[in-house]
Formats: structure tokens, sequence, C-alpha cells
């Protein structure tokens, strides 16, 4: 491109050098010559002429210069050469740790898609360059300009503007030749780094392929054939160079990573400030102390540390394929912070156990990641796995040891045990790269049982710890049923925590790349029935967004402070429609996902709501109509949770409702379940449509000396004592009978519908001690 544009510039040069030329020969020039071009053309026409030259030089100045966009990627390019640098090395320097050449795999081959966007970026840039040229270029084509060289005395009329379209030419040429320069030098950057990726990516996968083979085959000889000292290698020097190696790739890869850490820590220190202001909440309300009878046991003890295990817990599983140094030092943080978790909650036994476990870890690590593989090396992994496999058979035959109580992690234990024989055996025939890999690996899944279940608490504790705020809010102090609520939300966790603990697992096993990748191609495997065709991942993905908008429906209510077991007086009936409608929303919604995620057409869809129609039509009228039913009262609001209504002469409190059926809980205990579409046929009385109150009515006998006046004011007495009834409504008195010593006395008054009957009852015990102390017999 470069000697395209010298030979462009030296071309328009001359040809705008030759109005100066023109110029100085003026007086020699025969003067028929200049009356011929006159007669050709015009002087507005050599105006409109040099007019368009600027024009044209002054966009293709403009047009030339390099965009934001440009100078972003310009500085793209060389933040890529650096890192190239600084990834080369480490590729040369590091030793054959399988975690690590995946790293550097998966960076590589990030790099190679890079360079190739930025060779795409720096070819666009070249083509607009050369339009530019070839649009000043195209004057020298113009016949009006051709002529405009030949007329030298229009040239000395015109010698003003020549001399600013010169000028300008001279900046256009001048900026186009730089930005020919820069983006040559660019391409020749972007060239070096490919090729240089392309022999680190093929080092790279040799290594892999090397270390795979050397798994199954015997890298060392035999531990009996082994010198007991080290083949004279200088430990220390390659100990310092193993941390410098580890160093530097660290460095970078955090450097790389670093926006991704600095969103985790955001999302971490929201996490932590609604935790915080929950907790704060209840304090101010007194009723933090209520978090023990809620069976809390980090929460309540700060929002800190456990934020902190949930952030990096996070931060793990996103860098599965970072340097080993990192992880290893995240899943160390991890186990300091879980300790942090069970001070003073925990036996002796139990912490000395887990502090068994965290220096099995780094010790493991430490041997792994630095000290060279010799006889001592051998000999000292062996004896570790040995002493770890008696500890934990030790541990596991004691029936009430806190920590190794657990199912999960008994099954854990099994396996710890497992794979610790098995890499003392492979040791020992050699094998030292896999066994060195299932040790680590053992101490990993076992440490990982806690974590995990730390974490499924930490969960658990959050949406309780936010169910209990709400509700204080409201009121309502009282601990509800937490152990059954805990119980139903812990199946999908334990499903996710069970995930992350293989994928963790596996990851330290170095074959979690070959699973994830396996197990993407058979989601992508496509399965042809006639003329449908699907992947396995697709449906997978529908069953899966449903089955998430079917969770979600059903515990939106928590996030409330919402208990579907739970009777309650005041219930928030607004509330509980508005619970309705997000519920409506999320299932629809889901399943409307659902199909468009799973990639199913759309034509294939009518087709099956077609047949849905057909359906209806011969027999689905009463699941429709429900449904639809169903809706209706959920936006109509006619019935809500908490009312208590009366159909058919079925009394109750309506108990939950869904898109359906409507349950209703009667005064005995059963529960009826009524089809929505009954529901809307059939006439229904609501008695808490309005408010909650009910008017009541106790009729009673009285014998003595008295006047109806002392006993109406006998009885407004009592009734205004009496905090349960509705004292803004005023008690009406009636008299059903009367005689000189007898009289038949009718009340009515207003009381909650929830409390009718436990007010009638203490309203008559008071009536009869009200009128036992006036000496008036009363017979109720």
């Amino acid at each position: 491109m470069l000697k395209k544009n010298s030979v462009l510039i030296i071309t328009v040069f001359i040809f705008f050098s030759s109005f100066f030329h023109a110029q100085e020969k003026l007086g020699n020039e025969p003067q028929k010559n200049i009356s011929t071009l006159m007669n050709e053309t015009t002087s507005g026409d050599y105006l409109l002429a040099i007019e368009k030259a600027g024009e044209v030089l002054q966009s293709s100045y403009i047009d030339a210069e390099f965009t934001t966009e440009a100078y972003l990627v310009f500085s793209d390019i060389d933040k890529t050469d650096k890192d190239m640098d600084v990834i080369l090395r480490s590729v040369k320097a590091a030793n054959l740790n399988v975690r690590n050449q995946q790293m550097y795999q998966t960076i590589l081959e990030q790099l190679k898609i890079k360079l190739d966007n930025q060779s795409k970026f720096i070819n666009k840039q070249d083509s607009i360059q050369n339009s530019i040229q070839s649009r000043i270029a195209s004057l020298g084509k113009d016949k009006v300009v051709m002529a405009f060289v030949k007329d030298t005395l229009r040239q000395k009329q015109f010698q003003k503007e020549i001399q600013e379209l010169t000028r300008q030419y001279k900046k256009t040429a001048a900026l186009l030749s730089k930005n020919a320069k820069t983006l040559n030098g660019k391409k020749r950057k972007i060239l070096e780094n490919k090729t240089a990726v392309f022999y680190a990516l093929q080092t790279v996968e040799e290594r892999l392929q090397k270390s795979e083979i050397n798994l199954i085959k015997k890298e060392y000889p035999l531990l009996w054939n082994v010198g007991a000292k080290a083949d004279g290698e200088d430990i220390s020097a390659n100990f310092s160079g193993k941390i410098g190696v580890e160093k530097e790739v660290t460095l970078y890869y955090i450097t790389r990573i670093i926006t991704g850490l600095l969103i985790a820590g955001i999302f971490m220190l929201l996490i932590w400030v609604y935790v915080n202001n929950n907790l704060k909440y209840l304090k101010k309300a007194g009723c933090l102390d209520n978090l023990e009878a809620l069976n809390f046991s980090f929460l309540n003890k700060g929002a800190f540390v456990p934020v902190l295990v949930l952030g990096l817990y996070i931060v793990i599983l996103s860098n599965l394929y970072a340097p080993v140094v990192f992880t290893t030092m995240l899943h160390f943080i991890l186990l300091i912070s879980i300790s942090f978790l069970f001070r003073g909650s925990w036996q002796k036994t139990s912490r000395y156990n887990w502090l068994f476990l965290i220096l099995l870890f780094t010790v493991s690590s430490f041997i792994n990641l630095f000290v060279p593989v010799s006889f001592t090396e051998r000999c000292v992994f062996i004896l570790i796995n040995a002493g770890a496999v008696f500890y934990i058979i030790k541990q596991l035959k004691i029936p009430d040891n806190g920590l190794f109580k657990l199912k999960f992690f008994r099954w854990t234990g099994f396996i710890f045990i497992c794979f610790c024989v098995l890499s003392v055996i492979l040791n020992i025939f050699g094998r030292v790269s896999l066994s060195h890999t299932l040790s680590l690996a053992a101490t990993v899944a076992l440490t990982q049982v806690i974590a995990l279940s730390v974490l499924l608490k930490i969960f658990i504790e959050i949406i309780l710890l936010q169910i209990y705020r709400t509700r204080v809010q409201r009121g309502i102090v009282t601990i509800f049923d937490h152990k059954n609520l805990s119980d139903n939300l812990k199946t999908p966790f334990i499903i996710i925590t069970v995930y992350l603990w293989f994928v963790v697992t596996a990851s330290y096993l170095n074959i979690w790349g070959s699973i994830s990748d396996s197990m993407v191609s058979l989601l992508k495997y496509t399965v042809n029935i006639g003329s449908l065709s699907f992947t396995l991942g697709s449906v997978l993905l529908f069953f899966a967004m449903i089955w998430i908008a079917h969770l979600l429906q059903k515990y939106a209510a928590y996030f409330f402070g919402e208990i579907e077991d739970e009777d309650e007086e005041n219930i928030n009936k607004k509330q509980h429609s508005r619970l309705l409608i997000i519920r409506l929303v999320l299932l629809t919604g889901g399943y409307l996902l659902a199909v468009l995620a799973s990639g199913i057409p759309l034509d294939k869809v009518s087709i099956i709501i077609g047949a849905l129609g057909v359906g209806v039509g011969l027999g689905l009228q009463g699941i429709v109509s429900n449904f639809v039913s169903g809706v209706i009262l959920i936006f109509g609001r006619a019935i809500q949770i908490g009312d208590i209504i009366e159909i058919s002469s079925q009394q109750g409190r309506v108990k939950s409702m869904d898109l359906r059926t409507t349950k209703i809980n009667a005064p005995n205990g059963s529960e009826i379940i009524i089809p929505n579409g009954s529901l809307l046929s059939q006439n229904i009385t609501n008695w808490t449509y309005t408010d909650n109150l009910k008017q009541v009515e106790i009729s009673f006998n009285l014998k003595g000396e008295t006047t109806p006046e002392d006993i109406n004011g006998i009885i407004r007495e009592t009734i205004s004592g009496m905090p349960m009834i509705e004292q803004t409504r005023p008690c009406q008195i009636y008299y059903n009978t009367l005689s000189k010593e007898s009289f038949g006395v009718l009340i009515k008054f207003w009381c909650s519908i929830y409390r009718t009957e436990e007010v009638i009852s203490e309203t008559k015990q008071a009536l009869f001690k009200a009128f036992g102390n006036h000496n008036i017999d009363i017979t109720i």
C-alpha cells in the first residue's frame, strides 16, 4: 500500500504543480492557444472545477482521519503485542502442568480470535484509505481540469485558489502517507503475532498430548529402582524458577480477568448490603435473637464472611482454567473463610478434622506445584496419602463425629480413600503425574462437600432472612414453620450443589474439559423425525426453562414473607393478588421463553396449537374452562387468598388459588378443592370481601329486680371492655320478652370473622360475671 500511495502522491503532485509551471511560461505562450481554450471553457466552469477539487480534497482529509474506534483497536493491538510477550515467555519456560497448559491453550485460542478480528479491522481501514486515494486520482480524469492545466491565462486568474488547492492536497497526501505507514506497521505486527500464536498452540497441544500419554504410560522408574539421592538436579534453582514462572503467569491472568473480578466484587457488595440491611432492621426491631430459633448458623453472626464464601465460589467456578497457583489460592482462602464461619460452633474433634483437611490440601498443592519429582518426594507423597487414608478411615468409624456424620461427606470420604489408594499404587509404579492429580482431587472433593454444604446453608438463610424481615415489617414476629420450608427449598439447591461438586472435582482431575466437550457434542446432536429436526440440547433447554418457571412461581411468595400453611387474621390480600399475577406472568413467560429458546419452529407450534384446538373441541372444555376461570378470578379479585367464603353450604377460608383449582380450609380441618369453573358459575358468599368483620348475636334471659335502663348500662359497659369486639360499630340491644322480674334480651355486635366463636364465648362469660355482680340471674 505504501508504494502505491507514494506513486499516487507523486502523480497528483506533478498534476497540481503544472499550474505554477504554466504560470511561469505565461508570457511565452501564443495568444491563439489561449483564445482557443477560452472559447471552449468559461471561467465559471474553471471555478466550479476548482471548488469541486477543493471539496474532494477536504472531504478526503476528513475521511482519511482515523476514528476513535480505530485508535482503540490500535491500542488493543499494542496491548495484545505486550500480552504475547508474557504468554510466550510463560509457555516457553512453564512446566508440563496440565492445568496450566489448558489455561495456555484457552488464552492462545482467544488471542487467535482477537488477532483475526484485528486483522479484519485493519483490512477494512486499508480499503477505506484506498477508496480515498481513488477519489483523489479521479480528479485527473475530469476534462475541465485537464483543460485548466493547459490554460495558463486562467491559471493566473485563479492563482489564489490554486495555491489553497495545492495546500489542501499536500496536507491530505501527507495524512494518507502517514496512515499507510501506520496500517502497514499494524499489519506486520499482527502477522508476527499470528505466527507466534500458531507455533505456541502447536507446542501446548503437543504438551497436552504428551501429558495424556504420560498419564497412562510409565513416566518414571519403579520406586524400588530409583536411587535415594536426587538425580543431580539443582532443587533450589528449580524451585525458584517454578515460582517465577507461576508468579508471572498468575499476574498476567489476573490482569486479563480484572474486569470480571471487579464485577464479581460489586455483585458481592450488593448482596452484602442487602443482607446487612435486613440484619440491621431485625436488630432495630429487637428480633435479631429470633434468628437462632430459625436455625441460623452463619448470617446471625454477621454478613461479611458468608458473602465472601459465596463470592469466592463464584470466582472459582468462573475460572476453572485459571493458573494452578490462582485456583489453589482461591481454594485456600475459601477453606480459611469457612473456618471463621464455624468458629465457636464446632466441637474440638470437628475443628481438628477440618484443620487436618486444610493442611493436607496445602501440603499436596505445594508439592504438586513446586517440588521436583525425586525419590524423596515420591516417598513423602506416599506417606502423606497413606496417613490421610488411615486418618479418614479412623474418623469415619466414629458414629458421633460432628464433621463426618454428614451423609454426603461419608460418601465422599470413601471416594477420598479410593483416590488416595490409587495415588499410592500409581506413584510406586512410576505414574507420578496421575498420582499427584488423584491425591489433590481427593482432598478437593472432601473439602468441597463441606464448602458446598455451607454454601447451601447460606442460600437458605438468605431466603429465610428475607421472609422473616418482611413478616416483621407487617408486625408478625412469631416464628413460622421454617423447617418444612427449608426442606422444600433444599431440593433444587441440592441438585445445583451436586453439579458444582462434580465440576470442581472433575476440573482437578483434568477431565472436565473432555467431559464438557462431550456433553456439548451430545447436546448439539441433531435428531430428525420426519420433517422435524431438533437437538437434544434444545429439548433439555425446553424442559429446564419450564422447570425453572414452575420453581420461580412456586417460591415467589416466600420473598414477600408469605407462608402457604399459615392462617393469619390480618392477611395482606392485595399482596396475595399481586403474587398470583406474578405467578401467572412467570408461568406464561417461562413457557414462551422455553419455546423460543428451544428453537422449535413457530410453524410447528401453530400445528400443535391447532391440534390442541381440536382436542378442546373434543373433550378438554372443562380444563380450558377452569384455566380461563382462574385467570378471571385472579384479575377480577372477587375471591382472594384469606377470604372466608361460603359456597353450596360449604364454608371455609381460601388457602390457595392456582390456574385450575382453589383450595379451601374448612372449619373441621378438611381441605376442599373446588374447580375454578365451579366458583365462577355459582353464587358465592364472601364474608371478607370488603372487611373482616362479622355481626354476631347472643340471646339470654334475665331474672331479678332491675330495669331495662340498668340492663342496657351493664351490657354496654361489659361490651366496651372486650378488646376483640369492634368498638367503632355500636352494640345493638333488643328485648324479646318483658315482665316484672323476667327479661328476654338479644344483643348484636361486630367482631373479626376469624375469632367469632372465641369472642362469643368470652362475651358470654363476661356478661355472666357482670350480671352476677349485680345479683341478677342470667341464663345464656
